[in-house]
């Protein structure tokens, strides 16, 4: 859509994406020259080119995403949503398949990238791509759903859920779920013998899958849950924690766009299926879970990780110092933050590894 550039990202966030106009009239914090302190100081550790980023992220106005303006990019072809994807970096050499599947509110499209033409019988994962449950699609962050499948050496398989504000809450868990469900019971569909599920997701998309985790260990599906991946997931919708106001303004994910997004996707701050902290973790599967040092549901991330690790949950936790929300979809934009994405799947997958050996 002209004019816009400001698109996805994450539980109630947006990711930078397409060319044009972004932003508010806040400058862009300047960085600083030594992260030791960042808790302590006055002024949070910003790597100088996330400060870079934002700067320019800045410079222009953004226009509000109303209700109109959200039903018009969710007309736009996919084409036009891929071109959006200019911040991140291209899906490289991998194996590609779209597929449909018969979902709650009709067909759902899913997409596995697999960087092995061919493989055995093992895991996939299933990704939920972020967006503030309002934007976002496959195309929009194949990048993303191609690099976790060449880091952890694994298929995955894209969900393209309904979007708010045509479709509210709890439209977007019930796609998870029956996507999850499907995928487990359908892998000769994609090509693929499927022995467990490893859950992911970014923001939005992280939430879903942190929901999807909790509904497959009350019902099991075709195959279990080895892991969940969320990607600075938002966690509790009823709930301001310091995060939320220290980085309200001037690190992208500003306040007043989270605010028309969890308007757009109307959901009930007290259901576990919007606010899965409020729920009961015990029993779920090993966690990585992510978050950004800058970001305004960093806090609620921490505090996830941190009641998982209260329920025996197998938990690993990784904040990304000096980066904003959605920096694992902004990789082209900040080169660095390829590194810190690797690292966090690369914790993945030795956890995966350690849990395959203990169970021979």
């Amino acid at each position: 859509m002209a004019g816009m550039r400001g698109l996805m990202g994450c539980g109630v966030a947006m990711l930078t994406l397409v060319t044009g106009s972004v932003a508010s009239g806040q400058a862009a914090p300047a960085a600083q020259e030594a992260p030791a302190a960042q808790e302590a100081s006055a002024e949070p550790y910003v790597r100088p080119e996330v400060a870079a980023y934002l700067k320019g992220y800045y410079a222009k106005p953004n226009p509000p995403f109303t209700r109109e303006l959200l039903m018009q990019i969710h007309k736009l072809p996919p084409t036009a949503l891929a071109a959006m994807a200019q911040q991140d970096l291209p899906i490289g050499n991998v194996t590609t398949k779209d597929v449909t599947m018969p979902g709650p509110g009709g067909p759902m499209a899913l997409r596995l990238f697999d960087p092995r033409p061919d493989r055995g019988p093992g895991p996939v994962v299933v990704f939920f791509h972020g967006g503030g449950y309002v934007l976002g699609s496959i195309d929009t962050h194949a990048g993303l759903a191609a690099e976790i499948a060449r880091q952890l050496d694994l298929p995955v398989v894209s969900v393209e859920y309904r979007l708010a504000p045509e479709n509210p809450w709890p439209a977007a868990p019930d796609d998870g779920e029956a996507a999850a469900r499907w995928v487990a019971a359908n892998g000769k569909a994609l090509g693929r013998t499927f022995t467990g599920l490893v859950l992911s997701g970014d923001s939005a998309g992280g939430n879903l899958a942190l929901i999807t985790a909790a509904a497959l260990r009350d019902k099991p599906a075709a195959v279990p849950v080895m892991m969940q991946i969320p990607i600075y997931p938002a966690t509790d919708f009823g709930k301001l924690y310091p995060s939320s106001k220290l980085f309200a303004e001037g690190y992208m994910l500003d306040e007043k766009s989270m605010a028309s997004f969890t308007e757009h996707y109307a959901a009930d701050p007290k259901s576990p299926r919007a606010s899965p902290i409020l729920g009961d973790l015990a029993g779920l599967p090993p966690t990585v879970l992510v978050t950004a040092g800058l970001d305004p549901l960093r806090d609620q991330g921490r505090a996830y990780a941190a009641k998982l690790v209260e329920a025996g949950v197998p938990t690993a936790y990784y904040e990304g110092r000096g980066l904003i929300h959605g920096f694992a979809t902004f990789r082209k934009a900040i080169p660095s933050a390829q590194t810190d994405t690797a690292a966090f799947l690369h914790v993945a997958r030795a956890m995966l590894d350690e849990g395959a050996s203990a169970k021979k």
